[in-house]
């Protein structure tokens, strides 16, 4: 194992606009608190008693693991949204699961599918029970050149 094992995370999430795509993302990033850090996208596992925060000022510069779900778009006038999901298992010793999910559409769908995803990795794939699920959701209607992102950001 590299570092400390995580024992929080947080949810969030943003949307920006700018004339370039990654430009447009990394507004996005900022929008959700993230933006000045060095982010380690990893793979969907909430570790084991992890327990949910506020979300937390984050050191500039610093390494943060996190999962994400982006979009971006240069369509003016479609509706970009992006999604996180969190499931934490009423075991406090098994691991939980993160689904991200991001489409051309409106926020409560693309909540709902990565909430669905959640539901059947920990129940259906794994033979885990769910004690809850958390999400949250990101959504813009493009103007020039947008993203959104949403993001469960793990935290020693």
């Amino acid at each position: 194992m590299f570092g400390p094992m995580p024992t929080s995370f947080f949810l969030t999430a943003g949307s920006g606009e700018a004339s370039m795509e990654l430009n447009a993302f990394d507004a996005a990033l900022l929008d959700a608190g993230v933006g000045d850090t060095n982010l380690i996208k990893m793979s969907s596992i909430l570790p084991p008693g992890a327990k949910q925060i506020e979300r937390i000022p984050l050191k500039k510069g610093s390494f943060v693991p996190l999962a994400y779900g982006d979009r971006s778009s240069d369509f003016a006038g479609v509706q970009i949204s992006a999604a996180v999901a969190v499931g934490i298992p009423e075991d406090p010793h098994e691991a939980g699961l993160i689904m991200e999910f991001s489409h051309e559409g409106d926020p409560e769908s693309c909540e709902n599918i990565a909430r669905s995803m959640v539901k059947e990795g920990m129940e259906v794939i794994r033979k885990r029970k769910l004690l809850e699920i958390k999400s949250i959701s990101a959504t813009l209607k493009v103007t020039r050149v947008g993203a959104v992102f949403a993001a469960v950001v793990l935290c020693p």
